[in-house]
């Protein structure tokens, strides 16, 4: 007879979905794992399914101290011995089964970091308020709706991720985190915060969206160091008065709440005002004049009913967004708003300009109220004088179209701000005037002023102007986008406070050495001019976070430590556009960076799919073809 092949017995299967053992987690944290983690320091056990902590893992610090040293020993596990161990000083435990943790974590005394996300944890052990060392902690996705007190007494803690567990309520212990620097609670139920929350005097960013919160604590503008604030999906009906407290706030997110009306931002630093979702009804002309740094203002989905003359005071502002209000006319000044690039104005019943004009978006439309100011102006002339008439159209023969040597104080009111202007804002913006240079005398008297921003985009220089040394001491943003700049002086090292440099749409291909002394430039924007490569005086800007260089001619990453390696703060890398045909895998190693654009050049690898992905796709797949 033929003989059946045996059939396997249920014994013989190994069930997906079983109850983890405690012996299932230990044989997951092996010898070698553990020997590794001695030496860096560090141990991911993240995403092993441990349904609890072994305790070999708690005990990781206790080493073989207690073992006879012998000379065989020495010389055999010389690399073993204890003094050769590293205490544990970073733990991952993410994306794990974990419902509790033991008491036994005081042991790790060491720990810096502790990462829990994507867990079970219904508690922590009161044991955690003993690891004295710890600076950041990350609970997020989890089941917790409080914390142990002790956990409030952690002295050096500097970030805390809290989101997404079932927080109702915040400890008002948690103002006792007095080095506090970052903390997330968004997607929880709080309907409100602690009073407290004010005596967190380091706090830069504080998320707080898609809770229930309804009121926020009038001491929340006590944290004058907030740079980042969220409040985004909750229950909102007003925003503390005196935001203007608030100095160094730049980005605020208030979209999908039930606000009515925009508080005062006098003295805020702010950069980004997202409040798109309320029932505003109007933009205060106030704030106009306040918030002279202001760049992306979304007003989407209120009740405006109407755009102010005042707008053109947000001289910064790049995109405006008022979709879906009831605003029937738009503002000839915003025709005036040089670095306007993304106006969203769908939704509303505007009659004064074409359908099909609104719909050929921002240039179309700027153009437009450009055209009918224009003819506004010279109706008016040619009403006063048939002399105002013959002047005026011998400016448009002779003045606008041909490059501007220069202006003083006294002819040309029209071009440079008066000193008042000067003082309120801060800002030195002169924009669409065909200059090539600028006499010294004007920024003398906006060094005077105190003016920290430049911009003199939309002209026609060919380099920095001389005068403008005068502002080396004072200056902390350069903007000369959209010239015809081709050399960058060498005084530009004399700028010890620049935080920013536009150079972009420009014909330049190089920078001088000169440039790697700014170690206080956080942003540099080179975009859209005719660079093969970096100039190798970037990577010494220690302090660079974003670095724009889309649309040049650039031929390849260096991502070694001589090359954008070196950066360790760069965060945002845009390289669009380039001639880049091979991406180097050792890309993937940066870390830090948490934005990068690379679509639109000609490699082969990443594909398109990759790209299209995200950076964390990327970053992940360049790390996966890193040779071992």
């Amino acid at each position: 007879m033929r003989r059946h092949s045996q059939r396997p017995t249920l014994k013989n299967l190994n069930p997906v979905f079983h109850k983890r053992e405690k012996s299932e987690d230990n044989s997951v944290v092996s010898d070698k794992l553990l020997k590794l983690a001695r030496k860096s320091g560090a141990l991911n056990l993240s995403g092993r399914g441990l349904a609890s902590v072994p305790d070999k893992v708690y005990d990781i610090n206790a080493g073989d101290k207690d073992v006879e040293v012998t000379l065989e020993s020495l010389v055999a596990k010389e690399e073993d011995a204890w003094w050769n161990q590293l205490p544990l000083n970073n733990l991952d435990l993410s994306s794990n089964q974990l419902v509790q943790l033991s008491p036994k974590i005081e042991n790790l005394c060491s720990l810096t970091t502790l990462t829990l996300h994507d867990n079970a944890l219904t508690s922590l052990p009161k044991e955690i308020g003993k690891l004295e060392k710890l600076l950041r902690v990350n609970l997020s996705r989890n089941r917790l709706k409080e914390l142990p007190r002790e956990f409030f007494t952690l002295p050096d803690l500097r970030y805390l991720n809290l989101s997404h567990n079932q927080f109702e309520e915040l400890n008002p212990d948690i103002s006792d985190l007095h080095m506090l620097e970052v903390l997330d609670v968004s997607n929880n139920e709080l309907n409100s915060l602690p009073g407290g929350i004010g005596f967190l005097v380091r706090l830069t960013t504080l998320l707080l969206a898609y809770n229930h919160i309804k009121e926020l604590p009038p001491d929340l503008v006590n944290i004058r160091c907030l740079q980042k604030l969220d409040l985004m999906h909750n229950d909102l009906i007003a925003l503390p008065e005196d935001m203007g407290s608030l100095r160094k706030l730049q980005c605020l997110y208030a979209q999908h709440n039930d606000i009515h009306e925009l508080p005062n931002f006098d003295g805020c630093d702010l950069q980004e005002l997202h409040v798109s979702n309320n029932f505003i009804e109007k933009i205060p002309k106030k704030l106009c004049s306040k918030l002279p740094h202001l760049k992306i203002f979304d007003l989407r989905d209120n009740k405006i009913t109407e755009i102010p003359e005042e707008i053109a005071l947000l001289q910064n502002l790049t995109r405006l967004d008022i979709s879906n209000n009831s605003v029937s006319n738009l503002p000839y000044s915003l025709a005036s708003l040089a670095h306007l690039i993304s106006l969203q104005v769908e939704g509303n019943p505007i009659k004064s300009i074409r359908r099909d004009i609104l719909q050929c978006g921002t240039v179309r439309i700027l153009k437009t109220l450009r055209d009918r100011q224009a003819g506004l102006e010279t109706a008016a002339k040619t009403s006063n004088s048939s002399s105002s008439l013959a002047e005026s159209g011998n400016m448009g023969a002779n003045g606008l179209n041909s490059p501007r040597r220069g202006f003083s104080f006294e002819d040309d009111q029209s071009i440079f701000p008066d000193r008042y202007k000067l003082h309120k804002t801060r800002c030195l913006t002169v924009t669409m005037q065909q200059l090539t240079d600028v006499p010294k005398e004007v920024f003398e008297t906006a060094c005077n002023e105190h003016v920290n921003i430049v911009d003199l985009s939309k002209n026609r220089f060919t380099t920095l102007p001389e005068g403008l040394q005068e502002m080396k001491e004072c200056c902390s943003e350069l903007v000369f986008a959209n010239n015809l700049i081709n050399t960058v002086p060498s005084f530009i090292s004399q700028f010890t406070r620049l935080s920013l440099v536009n150079l972009s749409c420009n014909s330049l291909q190089d920078l001088p050495e000169e440039f790697g002394v700014l170690i206080t430039l956080r942003e540099l924007n080179i975009s859209n001019n005719r660079f093969e490569q970096l100039p190798k005086c970037i990577y010494e800007l220690k302090g660079l976070e974003i670095l724009l260089a889309r649309d040049n001619r650039i031929k390849a990453i260096d991502a070694t430590n001589e090359g954008l390696g070196a950066l360790k703060r760069l965060a945002t890398v845009d390289l669009r556009n380039n001639d880049i045909e091979h991406v180097p895998p050792i890309l993937g190693n940066l870390k830090n960076i948490t934005t990068l654009e690379i679509i639109g050049n000609p490699f082969k690898l990443p594909r398109h799919q990759t790209l299209e992905r995200g950076t964390e796709a990327i970053m992940s797949y360049l790390r996966d073809r890193i040779p071992v």
